[in-house]
């Protein structure tokens, strides 16, 4: 693993961003594609995702062939091509459709710190995975995960929670991704070897 870093991402070879920002200690796996998009701080996609139009939060582990956002074709249309709305590509006398690029683009995805989403699962446009979450390998998110809860299957559905709900409440009131990386340093032996319930009593 590249040794990552605060002021700019690790990018690996054969990456495509179109339009991205990025936290600090961020990391893109080969041949990824990433557009219209916020990666949040110390997340990370492996190989091959597709990530479009989504805001990723901090600690968000993607695997590899992970796809967010997955843009949508214009079902009420005569149509579902390509030529209505790139439309320059096939004629020099028009433009591209921007109405309808500005309406994909605002579909938003939206991804929760501490996330998990496993190989090969796809999160559809203007879904929100929640805090702590884990999407099984395969599954395909088509409506909102609460948070810490763990969903499979297609469409995904809920299988458990990761924890119970009060102890989900304090992870999320104690807010640990927040804090500095001096801080994440300092705790780590802790986060190594504590329970949750032991971590919590500590630093809450």
């Amino acid at each position: 693993m590249a040794k990552l870093r605060a002021d700019e991402p690790v990018i690996h070879d054969d990456v495509s961003l179109t339009e991205v920002t990025f936290g600090r200690y961020c990391e893109i796996g080969k041949g990824s594609r990433i557009g219209h998009s916020h990666i949040g701080d110390y997340s990370y996609c492996d190989r091959y995702a597709d990530i479009a139009n989504a805001e990723v939060g901090k600690f968000a582990n993607i695997a590899s062939f992970v796809r967010i956002g997955a843009t949508d074709h214009p079902m009420d249309r005569a149509s579902l091509h390509h030529f209505l709305y790139r439309s320059a590509d096939y004629w020099d006398d028009v433009e591209h459709d921007a109405e309808f690029f500005a309406h994909r683009h605002g579909r938003r995805a939206v991804i929760g710190h501490d996330t998990w989403i496993g190989h090969n699962a796809q999160v559809k446009p203007e879904v929100t995975i929640g805090h702590g979450a884990i999407v099984a390998s395969g599954a395909v998110v088509t409506r909102d995960v609460a948070p810490y809860m763990i969903v499979a299957g297609i469409p995904a559905q809920p299988i458990r929670e990761r924890f119970p709900a009060a102890i989900a409440d304090r992870l999320m009131a104690l807010a640990w991704w927040d804090w500095s990386h001096d801080a994440l340093r300092d705790a780590l032996t802790d986060f190594r070897r504590m329970s949750v319930e032991a971590f919590l009593e500590k630093y809450e």
